[in-house]
């Protein structure tokens, strides 16, 4: 009789399989099989049968399943599985050995001892039956829920970390031969996982297949690098450069025939400071010299202007020498302009008396040319560079279609018909490699003697090698110079770029060559990403920006990523390298002068216009109307590509939106500037940007101020406040909202007036002023001019702090029913977490636990960070109230995290003091008055006094024992704090207080 959990579930025996029921009923047994010998609440079993919205019927359900599970073994078993009741739960009693899963996890365990004891012959022997590649999922062909789902995963790691270790002893014993094919499919299938990679890169090694090994390493950069933005591990490093080494290991003699030309070099001279692109170089280096033997090799490498793309080629062509003997061609084809652009047939041209074909010999008709070189390629071993490439059409001609030859082409185009291998893009230096470069140029000695200079300067010049290479020239030039003297010369220049140049060239020649072959409209483009301040665009932007219909405004932005003039950072959205960028706004200065303050008005109109439609779904439309007092857009078309509640899109604006803020009010658009503030301001507050909120604010209220406007100044004020009162500033929160209170009074605003006494309110309860709070609530709630859903839950936790359950509960449950009545899933999220709150602290840790997982799921749902962090230590409290002290422990940790990523400082205080009750239950007292004592610290500095009484009482506590008296002080003073609070805390404490010293226990 077994269980068996890996792949679907089943109960075998004797043979057959034993009927289990309906899929939720399948489900009980799963979660009692992963967990077998220890309870399994009714609770988590409500949980994992409907994660999102159990029924009414889910506990009787739940029961009705064990009942069912438990009659089926009985009748067809013989004891050793068994389900029994216990009191809050079911437990299935079993010998793990008849689980499969556990069977199978025992035989893992072994093996890892085995291996930590130097025995890997024993590994194999146990694990080679016990792991597989791909094997079915864990419970594969059930919906499972949230605790099967992390058994799953849990499973197939533990599984992943086996085949690595039997593929480890593989290698221990010498058999890298049977480590390869148990590795392929493995890494393949986990490129993030960097000990698969490397296990598999020394493999491949080992058997000889150094280019395999690089090619797995580079594989696994690429997904670190895109999907982490982490780059390899100091092993995956040095396996790639045992790999490297070993792949350039003494070379075969080239095969030579009787009849073999006399070799050849036509490479320009290559820089001698050739410095970094390593694994581009290897990654070149081992492409070409696996696949040139069947047949000619073209590689396209493209990129912007002063990538470096011709000294890499010529670099790599230099040190493919010894595999291509019998020459090395190179024609610049002059492709930037079409007057300067070299004509295939005068490529071929060139190409052939670099070979040493005869002028006699060379044919005039372009058929019988093309037919010559390919001619003249048969039986060489050929690398030919074509530099400057203009576009597909000039390359075809010359590319061979036999032989062993390869082929190294360069452009500032994008360039996807010639192979089909993608192009090598190329992007500009790393800071590393661009010191290292002016190192070379000027003399490390300079670069070290004056390292912030040198890194200042390399950032000035954004680590693009060719505006690097020049200012190193002009530095080398003027020995008696620091570094920084060259930077601070260039920064004062009004037009910077100029001032990059060495003898004939400059970076602005350099760029021209790219932008003047393009037509008006593409031109007019690239110019209006100088004019804002945006750190990227998207293609609706550059149509408001310039005015353009929007699939046209599309297309030139495609030419112009063709052209490598502008990067597409992300799908739709594109930017400019920060010279690239620099040499748009000089351009613009010089020919868009006066249309540049209408175009930067257009582009603004629509950001603001369309933050306001994407926040539609978490913003009460009458109130933002009211406050923004908006004018029909300008480019009404444009706002069809704005999908409404899409709110990735903001989150992908959040520097945009900044910066335009910034530039609104910069360049005199002062009713932008605050508008673009307070239409980002409900998606900065549900995500927990804080530091946003005060940034684009404060600059919003100058320009308010600047325009003399006093209802924008109020917003400004009110706005400013919400992050003041969030992050613990309580006084300045107070006097921007005092401000509002004045400000509305004297605009006969009574309306705007009562909602900042509300948000007065919230300042009073954080500092203590419980009464206070509770009369601005109810007084907001008996006026006639005040929304009632942003009073509900500042009324509900004020009673909450004093004490006043029942209350609070009800004022809670009133906040629910407007926000389900109005669907607001922002306020809905805070009514559950309120409700859970209160239940904590009423000892009703089921009902508890309930609501305040679904606030959260609500949450994630819709993205808001809002009061996330609240809601997790209320869950992490109930859990340790439940004894469920490990589930506490990552809820505590996640809660702090939450709390510290949004500033919200009196949350880092009441989470940790939190923290310290659940380590004091866990016997980590130590550890606990250290918790105490930080919150303790942070709701001193924030004169947060609720999360300082709860911190003094915590620490007294702790000094019961061996400090008594200082015990008392700390409780002196905590009685303080919450009789001056009205606290209910205060009782207890006046009881403890009451008892003689040496009564205390």
């Amino acid at each position: 009789m077994e269980i068996r959990v890996l792949g679907g579930l089943s109960v075998r025996v004797d043979g057959a399989d034993l009927t289990l029921g309906t899929p939720k009923q399948q489900l009980v047994l799963a979660l009692l099989a992963v967990r077998v010998n220890q309870l399994v609440t009714l609770h988590d079993l409500v949980d994992e049968l409907w994660p999102d919205d159990p029924p009414r019927s889910a506990v009787p359900n739940v029961r009705m399943y064990a009942a069912n599970l438990r009659r089926a073994l009985d009748s067809a078993g013989d004891g050793r599985l068994r389900i029994v009741r216990e009191p809050g739960g079911y437990r299935l009693l079993a010998d793990e050995e008849l689980i499969d899963i556990h069977r199978l996890g025992g035989r893992w365990r072994r093996a890892r001892e085995l291996m930590r004891a130097g025995k890997p012959a024993q590994v194999v022997t146990g694990l080679k039956d016990a792991v597989a590649p791909g094997p079915a999922p864990l419970l594969a062909g059930l919906v499972v829920g949230p605790a099967l789902t992390a058994h799953r995963e849990a499973v197939d790691q533990e599984r992943q970390s086996a085949l690595e270790l039997l593929a480890e002893a593989y290698l221990a014993l010498g058999r890298a031969e049977l480590a390869v094919p148990l590795l392929r499919e493995h890494a393949a299938s986990q490129r993030l996982r960097e000990r698969a990679q490397a296990l598999l890169m020394r493999a491949l090694t080992e058997t000889g297949d150094a280019s395999g090994a690089l090619v797995v390493y580079y594989a696994a950069r690429d997904a670190l690098t895109e999907q982490l933005g982490l780059p390899p591990s100091d092993e995956l490093e040095h396996l790639r450069v045992a790999a490297t080494n070993a792949r350039r290991g003494p070379p075969e003699a080239a095969h030579r025939t009787e009849n073999s030309r006399t070799p050849t070099n036509w490479l320009p001279r290559t820089v001698s400071d050739f410095v970094g692109r390593e694994a581009l170089v290897d990654g070149l280096l081992c492409d070409i010299t696996a696949t040139h033997e069947s047949g000619p090799t073209v590689r396209v490498i493209d990129g912007m202007a002063g990538c470096g793309k011709t000294s890499l080629a010529l670099h790599v062509a230099a040190r493919l020498a010894d595999v291509f003997p019998d020459g090395q061609l190179f024609v610049d084809l002059r492709g930037h302009t079409e007057q300067t652009r070299i004509r295939p047939a005068s490529a071929l041209d060139i190409l052939l008396r670099q070979l040493g074909v005869p002028a006699g010999r060379i044919p005039a008709r372009f058929a019988d040319r093309l037919e010559t070189w390919r001619q003249e390629l048969t039986g060489r071993r050929v690398v030919v560079v074509l530099d400057n490439a203009a576009d597909s059409a000039q390359i075809e001609p010359l590319l061979p279609t036999h032989g062993s030859v390869a082929v190294l082409v360069t452009s500032r185009r994008r360039l996807l018909a010639l192979t089909e291998r993608p192009p090598v893009s190329l992007a500009v230096l790393t800071e590393c490699e661009a010191l290292e470069l002016l190192g070379t140029l000027i003399g490390r000695r300079r670069v070290a003697a004056d390292p912030e200079g040198a890194r200042r300067l390399v950032g000035f010049c954004g680590c693009l090698p060719l505006a690097v290479r020049l200012a190193g020239t002009r530095l080398a030039h003027r020995p008696d110079w620091r570094v920084s003297e060259l930077v601070d010369r260039l920064s004062r220049r009004p037009m910077f770029l100029p001032g990059l140049r060495a003898e004939a060239r400059s970076v602005t020649e350099a760029f021209a060559e790219s932008y003047e072959p393009l037509g008006a409209a593409a031109k007019r483009v690239f110019r209006s990403f100088g004019l804002v301040a945006g750190n990227h665009l998207d293609s609706a932007m550059v149509a408001a920006l310039t005015d353009l219909p929007l699939p046209q405004a599309a297309d030139l932005l495609d030419e112009l990523v063709d052209r490598h003039l502008v990067e597409e950072a992300a799908p739709g959205r594109y930017r400019l390298h920060d010279l690239m960028r620099r040499y748009a706004t000089e351009l613009a200065r010089q020919e868009d002068q006066v249309p540049s303050e209408r175009a930067v008005r257009g582009l603004l109109d629509h950001v603001l216009h369309s933050v306001v439609r994407v926040s539609a779904v978490i913003e009460d439309g009458q109130l933002i109307a009211a406050q923004l007092r908006l004018r029909a857009p300008l480019r009404p078309d444009l706002l069809d590509c704005r999908a409404i509640g899409d709110l990735d899109w903001l989150e992908e604006q959040r520097l945009n939106l900044d910066g335009f803020v910034r530039q609104a009010a910069q360049d005199g658009h002062e009713a932008m500037a605050w508008r673009l503030a307070r239409a980002s301001w409900r998606f900065s507050y549900t995500r927990g940007y804080y530091d946003d909120i005060t940034a684009t604010h404060e600059i919003g209220l100058t320009a308010a101020r600047r325009s003399g406007d006093q209802h924008a100044i109020a917003l400004m004020h009110n706005y400013l406040a919400s992050a003041c009162v969030r992050t613990g500033s309580y006084r300045e929160g107070s006097a921007h909202l005092h401000a509002v209170v004045s400000i509305r009074t004297a605009l006969g605003d009574a309306e705007g007036a009562q909602r900042a006494r509300v948000n007065l309110g919230v300042v009073y309860w954080l500092t203590g002023r419980l009464e206070q709070s509770l009369d601005a609530n109810r007084s907001a709630l008996r006026s006639d001019v005040s929304d009632t859903i942003p009073v509900l839950p500042n009324l509900g936790l004020t009673l909450r702090y004093l004490g006043r359950y029942d209350e609070s509960m009800a004022v809670h449950r009133l906040h629910l029913y407007v926000a389900r009545v109005r669907r607001d899933h922002f306020h809905m999220s805070n009514a559950l977490g309120h409700l859970g709150g209160v239940r904590y602290r009423l000892g009703q840790y089921l009902q508890a636990e309930r609501l305040l997982r679904a606030s959260l799921t609500l949450r994630d749902r819709t993205g808001s960070e809002f009061a996330r962090a609240e809601t997790l230590s209320d869950l992490a409290g109930t859990c340790r109230q439940l004894g469920r002290y490990q589930d506490a422990l990552r809820h505590h940790e996640a809660a702090i995290d939450a709390a510290t990523v949004s500033g919200e400082r009196h949350v880092q205080a009441e989470a940790r003091n939190e923290l310290a009750l659940t380590l004091r239950a866990t016997g980590r007292r130590n550890e606990s008055a250290a918790m105490f004592q930080e919150a303790l610290t942070i709701s001193t500095r924030i004169a947060h006094p609720y999360e300082q009484g709860r911190a003094l009482c915590g620490l007294a506590e702790h000094l019961e024992h061996d400090q008594p008296a200082e015990a008392r002080r700390y409780r002196q003073r905590a009685f303080a704090i919450f009789d001056r609070m009205g606290a209910p805390e205060r009782h207890e404490l006046r009881r403890r207080l009451a008892e003689p010293p040496s009564t205390v226990a």
